[in-house]
């Protein structure tokens, strides 16, 4: 098994907001639901908050409504986010957005996108496609053209699984 360490930064897996998520889970779980991530995407003097939830039926459009109205409510108490922005509450969809350890362990055995913050020691780029494997400790295992690779979950970016067919 191939070991690469980086220097460990304060970023968070690209725009993964976890304190936003902290915020607005209880939330989202008192309606039913399960809040999957919360990323937001500054532009200039506006942004966009993508807020994913999930439900044991799936999510319907309504399903949306509903949790953005409560999260809205929220959100214009508690005022965590400087300037305008839009809400946007949507299914994780099938090429699910992986945010935290236990997503990537629930969906071991599956195939993903990863996006690296660096390229791994040797290999060029910073996109990689495998098969996840689990996560010990800190650090993410996923199988890549047969080889398998640890990395700190720090270094990961952006996780996407691949929609199985």
């Amino acid at each position: 098994m191939a070991h690469f360490s980086f220097q460990r930064g304060s970023q968070h897996m690209g725009s993964y907001r976890p304190d936003l998520q902290a915020l607005l889970a209880p939330v989202v779980e008192d309606l039913g639901y399960e809040l999957v991530g919360v990323e937001f995407h500054p532009h200039g003097r506006s942004g966009l908050l993508r807020v994913y939830i999930d439900g044991d039926a799936g999510v319907t459009v309504d399903d949306c409504a509903r949790v953005s109205d409560q999260v809205s409510g929220t959100l214009d108490v508690e005022d965590p986010i400087r300037g305008h922005y839009r809400l946007e509450v949507s299914s994780p969809g099938l090429d699910r957005p992986l945010f935290v350890p236990a997503h990537f362990q629930r969906f071991a055995g599956r195939a993903a996108r990863l996006q690296l913050r660096r390229p791994l020691g040797e290999r060029p780029g910073t996109r990689l496609t495998g098969m996840l494997v689990g996560v010990e400790g800190e650090e993410l295992v996923v199988e890549v053209d047969g080889q398998r690779l640890t990395i700190p979950m720090d270094e990961v970016a952006k996780a996407r699984l691949i929609p199985e067919i």
